[in-house]
């Protein structure tokens, strides 16, 4: 006979937290949220952590390039869709990576006997206003002038004229010679007011340009997330079928972090993959791997190698795994269990195994709540796809702006590698749906409110990190009656004239 759970599986919308004592000291901007992404043993420190518990999901509707870029900037990590070609995954991780490094390759280039309608169009496709003109249009060309949109007017111009007529020829720019640190690149920009500096070699051939902006960037952005080349951080995914393949193609490019994009982990796919990649490269390439609902499911990965373990089977937005298998767990059940099993794990090895909670995110005190209840950091993918970063369209619908967001598991994406069981390579039926989500504007500004109604309710339980919040959080469940009493009710709202019960 089949084993039953006594109690039922429970939604993060069945918790609330009990309010703890508040020092003078728990005020927001005090609050920190650094938090471990891979495995440590006791007494070390991390190889990865990231300065808010936030990452995006392994989705074509959610990572893209642009998405991993803001993301890093904040302090998270992007982790690019798998469900595209190697090469495809790959270049996108590379352009991440090399996206902001202090020195970066000028991927704006041009030929001087081009056109100020070249210059345009290419500044459309890269939305960049300083391009290198080059011999032979190339980034590593040799370096003949700079155009940037101090050098023409658009509306007294023949779109026709030849660069070389409006550039700043060579002779009258500031560079840089190889060799130059980045301290004094950005000196010689703050002394010169210049927007970037161009770093030539001796044979007058151009090396890297140095922006302004990037500097600004950091200022702008205390947490955003940096490798030790001053690169932004970003994530990728794989699957149990090529990874021969695309984990050293990933690596190549430069991903920091991987993890396998599967429905259900507990399997020994997830194993072989993880036993592949220990044996080509010990433990410097980190690979975390998912998803599991329970304590079985979490040691069996621990045990296996994996750097981080990813929770949760069913509770997306756009998945529909439930209804067509009849498999999973509520969220909130499932994560407070594979939590458990990670902290024995850790008394028993003294190797900690970070937990990251995918799914079932719906509003902001969700996240602390999954916070609270053990996870090291959240995977959203309806939260982020919602904002201009994500690589979805915006369309209007009835009136009202909203972004496509699809499943890896609808017919749309085909992402038959997350669902796969060792059978035909084929998706043989959906679990996850197309739709739509409201357009929500930027993500720096709607994370960051996020983010501060999490620090926020982390001071009302007295806790200044998370860690703390996790040994000081007292939880609640909450009846059907007290969930209605929790949102505004028994009043007219002045948006709809409509009475609420």
């Amino acid at each position: 006979m089949a084993f039953f759970y006594e109690e039922p599986s429970r939604t993060f919308s069945e918790y609330l937290l009990i309010p703890g004592y508040s020092s003078s000291e728990c005020v927001p901007h005090n609050v920190s949220l650094k938090t471990p992404v891979v495995k440590f043993k006791k007494g070390e420190e991390p190889a990865l952590t990231m300065n808010i518990p936030l990452v995006s999901a392994i989705m074509q509707a959610v990572s893209g390039e642009k998405m991993a870029i803001a993301l890093a900037r904040e302090g998270g990590i992007s982790f690019i869709y798998g469900s595209q070609s190697i090469k495809d995954e790959a270049a996108m991780v590379s352009r991440v990576k090399n996206y902001k490094a202090g020195f970066v390759r000028s991927d704006s280039n041009i030929r001087p006997d081009q056109t100020l309608q070249d210059v345009l169009d290419l500044k459309a496709k890269t939305n960049h206003s300083t391009v290198a003109v080059t011999d032979d249009g190339t980034a590593e060309g040799k370096l003949l002038g700079i155009v940037t949109s101090r050098d023409y007017r658009v509306s007294r111009m023949d779109p026709a004229t030849k660069v070389a007529e409006f550039m700043t020829p060579f002779e009258n720019l500031i560079y840089a010679k190889e060799g130059t640190t980045l301290k004094e690149a950005n000196n010689i920009i703050w002394d010169h007011k210049l927007n970037s500096l161009p770093v030539i070699d001796d044979n007058q051939r151009l090396l890297y340009m140095v922006f302004r902006k990037d500097y600004d960037s950091h200022k702008e952005n205390p947490l955003e997330l940096l490798d030790s080349s001053k690169r932004y951080v970003v994530g990728a995914g794989i699957n149990t079928r090529d990874y021969e393949e695309r984990i050293p193609a990933l690596v190549e490019a430069g991903a920091d972090v991987l993890c396998i994009d599967s429905s259900e982990g507990f399997s020994e796919w997830q194993k072989r993959t993880l036993d592949w990649a220990r044996a080509k490269y010990g433990d410097s390439v980190k690979i975390g791997a998912g998803n599991v609902v329970d304590r079985e499911g979490f040691l069996f990965l621990a045990e296996a190698g994996a750097d981080f373990v990813k929770v949760g089977i069913g509770g997306g937005s756009i998945c529909i795994t439930r209804e067509q298998k009849g498999i999973g767990r509520g969220q909130a059940t499932a994560l407070i269990e594979v939590a458990k099993a990670r902290d024995e794990y850790y008394a028993r090895t003294g190797i900690y195994v970070p937990v990251c909670s995918d799914g079932g995110i719906v509003h902001d005190y969700h996240v602390t709540l999954a916070l609270a209840m053990g996870a090291d950091f959240i995977m959203l993918g309806r939260y982020f796809s919602r904002f201009d970063e994500s690589p979805t369209n915006k369309v209007m619908i009835n009136g009202n702006y909203m972004k496509e967001y699809w499943g890896e598991g609808s017919s749309r994406a085909r992402n038959w590698q997350r669902y796969d069981l060792g059978g035909e390579a084929k998706l043989s039926f959906e679990e996850g749906v197309d739709s739509y989500v409201p357009y929500a504007g930027s993500l720096k500004d709607n994370l960051n409110l996020t983010l501060y109604k999490v620090r926020s309710t982390m001071c009302n339980c007295g806790a200044l990190s998370i860690p703390e919040m996790q040994e000081k959080a007292k939880i609640t469940t909450v009846s059907a009656t007290s969930i209605v009493e929790g949102g505004a009710h028994d009043v007219v709202l002045k948006d709809n004239n409509k009475m609420t019960k």
